[in-house]
């Protein structure tokens, strides 16, 4: 396959599907100068498609918000809002290089699902052939009231004054193709039409012809409006980062100001479901919920960019993230601002801002609030999402996708949750707990039979417990808490080697600071001392300092049920799991508890959760499974969760064993016996346990035979099933079993068994 280079002066692109993957130009090369308004005037198949690619906004309900009436006393805190306090960076992602704006072979879904490849097309394509707003879309600038309407069969008019308010309003562009603004930019045509007046497509005459929007600016009638304006947003071309559309300049035309963007061509999700709807007949076809995740997870390090650069996004939605081949970009930059900005116009969406900001302002919660709402969007046939849900969800009992997915639900109404501190602290610890949710979506789409084959190793959570075990864990066993390497005595911490837990409280009592570490600490030493009282106490201490802190409502579910109380610790550990929905450790303890408690069918929807979902946890979900399957009578469900445990695990020879043995008890068929023996062959089960299941399967089925009569095409053990054969078996299995059998009274009790099954002969 060979590879054509970019015709454009100056561009370093190449020719894919005809068009350039830098700046778009087709392959015969891009038409200059005055030949640019003929193109577009000529393009009769423009409808407008895609404009959102450049135009974010457009046909929603945005809100202008005056920022009078706060102060800075007022204002959430961005570093002090949701629940974990980790280290600075723990929840860093890898921030991208910000060298280049060009993403070039990234994929969408985190390597654990696909998601459709989104075609770059031509950007002339996006250009409207009649620049015309819908009368729908019509509303005064000022007051908000629809104008420009149809009354009695006669169009409404594209400018004219409010009715309401008596404001002046103008719908039609103010550019033409053509048009050269600031002496560099030749307008091509119109996009689309945004809460600042229509964006234009042009070409930049002093860089190689590149694509570029045009979009105006706010408050710029004048020059010095204009000047004060640009002052104004001047740090937004300081910008950069590859999934940011990047602003390239601020430019004054007719007594007008615009800012110079990058053209992001691809699809805005808005787009995406709209192209979904038509294809369903007009009714809604939400996103798969693993590819929407897939979107919003792209778009999270974009967010981290701004908030590490106090700058808050405010007006996420659908609209503003392109899909672009196999990557995404956050476009529209005009609701940008400041985080200690007090006084500039508050952008936001009906449906989309969050509840407090009309009251207090935006921030780092209430971007994190558009994220979820968002995110709750692309999945949901969001009726009411501006009414009756406007800051809510529909009852998980009437939204089958929530129940599905309960992870995914709780994901979500953490970042969506009514008050700000109740929200993830920062969009980082939000992308951590979604990947992990998004594990658990991608596991429970691919059905009951697919079983985990990665793992991620968690931020909050130590090595997950040994697995294999025929009873549920105990409280010593599940996943301990990672400590806060920020917390000022975590290296003291590291000194305390104190095996006995009263010493060791005594140990952590002298501590120079009584830190929450410290204090977690002291709280788990309680826990293995018995003293109830001082980990009631430390919790409730912790808590109340900050009630976020959900590792002591882990602590005291340990506690819980260490005295032997599941259903208390089940509330507490319900508590955890709403914080870190991503994490499979609170949902294996919320099983354990609920297995304990009476709550199998709770039990075995987590089990098999937590199975799927992560290779670490996949040995002690399965065997938790698999109890309570056969509790309930399932032996093909038990066996089938045993067979979860792949050969690579550590306690597959413990599966294989525990599998055995429930065939071996159940005796259904001669089959299974013969299957229980054959399981252990290259399981490397130690030679007691296989000898023990050996006999077992040889007795049974001898057993069988006798009642049923015998078939030879079935062997057990090696031995034909018929009689003579499988005595023959069964007295050498159980002289097997004697030798391995160190107790002297019950080596003599299976070497007279064993002569007992013995076949009479005569000599």
């Amino acid at each position: 396959m060979t590879t054509q280079a970019c015709a454009e002066p100056g561009c370093p692109g190449t020719i894919q599907d005809g068009y350039c993957d830098v700046c778009g130009a087709p392959a015969g090369g891009n038409p200059t100068g005055g030949a640019l308004a003929a193109v577009a005037a000529s393009w009769g198949t423009g409808t407008g498609t895609g404009a959102a690619a450049s135009a974010p906004g457009s046909g929603t309900a945005e809100m202008q918000q005056p920022a009078t009436g706060r102060t800075s006393s007022s204002r959430l805190a961005s570093t002090a809002l949701g629940s974990a306090r980790m280290a600075p960076g723990s929840y860093q992602t890898r921030r991208v290089g910000t060298g280049s704006t060009r993403l070039r072979g990234h994929r969408l879904g985190a390597g654990l699902t696909t998601v459709p490849h989104t075609p770059v097309a031509d950007p002339l394509q996006a250009v409207m052939a009649t620049p015309e707003l819908a009368e729908n879309k019509r509303f005064c600038p000022t007051c908000g009231q629809p104008v420009g309407r149809a009354r009695e069969g006669v169009p409404g008019r594209i400018a004219g004054f409010c009715g309401h308010c008596g404001a002046r309003y103008d719908f039609a562009p103010a550019l033409t193709a053509g048009d050269l603004v600031g002496g560099q930019y030749e307008v091509v045509g119109c996009l689309a039409h945004g809460g600042l007046g229509w964006i234009y497509l042009a070409r930049d005459r002093n860089v190689s012809g590149r694509w570029v929007v045009l979009k105006g600016l706010l408050n710029s009638g004048d020059k010095e409006a204009y000047e004060a304006a640009v002052a104004e947003r001047q740090y937004l071309a300081e910008v950069e980062h590859p999934l940011i559309v990047e602003i390239f300049n601020f430019v004054l035309h007719d007594g007008l100001g615009y800012t110079v963007m990058e053209f992001v061509g691809g699809k805005s999700l808005k787009d995406v479901l709209k192209e979904r709807r038509d294809q369903g007949g007009g009714q809604a076809r939400p996103l798969p919920v693993d590819q929407a995740i897939a979107y919003i997870l792209e778009v999270l390090p974009a967010f981290s960019y701004l908030h590490d650069h106090d700058l808050l996004y405010c007006d996420f939605k659908p609209d503003n993230i392109i899909a672009q081949g196999d990557g995404v970009k956050l476009i529209d930059m005009g609701g940008v601002r400041r985080a200690d900005d007090m006084t500039s116009a508050i952008y936001g969406t009906v449906g989309y801002q969050a509840p407090e900001v009309p009251e207090i302002g935006p921030s780092v919660a209430s971007d994190i609030f558009t994220l979820g709402r968002t995110l709750a969007s692309l999945v949901l046939d969001f009726r009411g999402n501006t009414t009756v849900y406007q800051a809510s969800f529909p009852p998980v009992a009437e939204t089958p996708v929530f129940q599905r997915y309960d992870s995914f639900y709780r994901w979500l109404a953490k970042a969506c949750a009514p008050a700000p501190a109740d929200r993830f602290a920062t969009v980082d610890e939000a992308r951590v707990q979604l990947l992990g949710v998004l594990r658990e979506v991608v596991a429970t789409d691919k059905g009951p039979a697919h079983t985990a084959t990665t793992s991620a190793e968690s931020l909050l959570f130590g090595v997950p417990p040994l697995d294999g075990a025929e009873r549920p864990l105990t409280w010593d066993e599940l996943p301990l808490l990672k400590v806060d390497s920020s917390d000022p005595m975590a290296s003291w911490l590291a000194g305390v080697n104190v095996a006995d837990p009263v010493e060791r409280m005594v140990a952590l009592s002298g501590a120079p600071e009584a830190t929450v570490e410290v204090r977690l600490a002291f709280a788990r030493a309680a826990i293995e001392a018995g003293d109830g009282g001082r980990l009631r106490a430390l919790v409730a201490e912790i808590l109340k300092e900050d009630p976020w802190e959900w590792r002591a409502a882990w602590l005291e579910g340990l506690g819980h049920l260490a005295s032997n109380d599941p259903a208390s610790a089940r509330a507490s550990f319900n508590a955890v799991y709403g914080q870190v929905p991503g994490e499979p450790a609170p949902k294996l303890a919320l099983a354990t508890v609920c297995e304990l408690s009476g709550e199998p069918g709770v039990a075995e929807q987590l089990y098999t959760t937590i199975a799927r979902a992560d290779a670490n946890y996949t040995g002690a979900a399965a065997f938790g499974l698999a109890r309570v399957r056969a509790g309930a009578g399932a032996l093909d469900g038990a066996l089938g969760a045993l067979d979860l445990v792949g050969p690579t695990r550590g306690s597959y020879p413990d599966a294989r064993l525990r599998r055995a043995r429930l065939l071996v008890s159940a005796r259904r068929s001669l089959l299974d016996l013969s299957d229980a023996v054959a399981g252990l062959e290259a399981a490397h089960v130690p030679d007691r346990p296989r000898a023990e299941v050996t006999v077992d399967a040889l007795a049974g089925a001898l057993g069988l035979v006798t009642r049923e009569g015998p078939d030879p095409a079935v062997r057990v053990a090696g031995a034909e099933a018929t009689e003579p054969a499988l005595r023959d078996r069964l007295e050498l299995a159980l002289r097997d079993l004697a030798r391995l059998t160190e107790d002297r009274s019950e080596r003599v009790a299976l070497v007279d068994r064993a002569n007992s099954v013995r076949r009479w002969t005569l000599r």
